[in-house]
């Protein structure tokens, strides 16, 4: 059963792109006995732009009605930001005052027994081998200030399609979507101390590992260097296709 009523703009994006997606993509779905009863946060690696479509694909396929943490110059947008914004996504102001507010939403959300989706890495993955990088701290803040479950969420496919930072759609042969629902992360041993930087820090890298090593078992090989770090990124690498 869905957890809540799904947006009626959700809805007819829906009716439009399911039968596309299914017409040209595999799926390769497992571990949705993991997906827990009521408000949770699901926290995916961000592998591609084409990533909410099949996130939310998924999610819909298994009665979660879709809602993301979204930057807010995509929420606020002309035009597309519109359709963001009645599709109920909750808009995150990274680096300022207002990002506190962003989770102060989300984590509404998630006690009102929603699925809040929120990348933890905030941006498409700069590793030229696309594995996961660093994570900032939101999501493991929403699932501490709730108490509710923090679940990884690995994919692998998408940047078949749309490589990182490409521009040309890559739609036959047809990429198989893999992912992968893990068992919520435990973070029984954070609960009772205060939620200091450091805290955050050691939960989030506990979730980054946890999406890596889910990624390492679906793609049969490890990370060849080392992890990069959000808080370093710049401008995308060029060496991306």
């Amino acid at each position: 059963m869905v957890r809540r009523p799904v947006p009626t703009t959700v809805r007819v994006i829906r009716f439009f792109l399911r039968p596309l997606l299914m017409l040209v993509t595999r799926r390769d779905w497992q571990g949705m006995e993991h997906l827990p009863d009521g408000g949770f946060v699901l926290a995916p690696n961000h592998i591609s732009h084409l990533d909410p479509f099949l996130i939310s694909h998924f999610m819909l396929d298994n009665g979660i009605a879709p809602q993301f943490l979204a930057k807010d110059t995509l929420v606020g947008a002309k035009g597309y930001g519109w359709i963001l914004r009645s599709a109920e996504q909750i808009p995150v102001y990274r680096d300022t005052e207002g990002a506190a507010e962003s989770l102060r939403a989300a984590a509404t959300a998630v006690e009102a027994g929603r699925v809040v989706t929120i990348y933890p890495e905030g941006t498409i993955t700069r590793d030229p081998a696309a594995w996961p990088m660093s994570g900032r701290t939101g999501a493991v803040r929403v699932a501490l200030m709730t108490g509710r479950p923090l679940v990884p969420l690995m994919q692998w496919g998408p940047q078949e399609i749309l490589w990182p930072y490409a521009k040309r759609v890559r739609l036959f042969p047809r990429a198989t979507i893999h992912i992968r629902v893990g068992a919520p992360i435990d973070l029984t041993d954070f609960a009772d101390q205060e939620v200091t930087e450091q805290v955050l820090h050691d939960a989030t890298d506990r979730l980054m590992n946890t999406l890596s090593a889910m990624m390492s078992e679906v793609r049969g090989e490890v990370p060849s260097t080392p992890r990069i770090d959000v808080h370093t990124l710049g401008k995308p690498k060029t060496n991306y296709k």
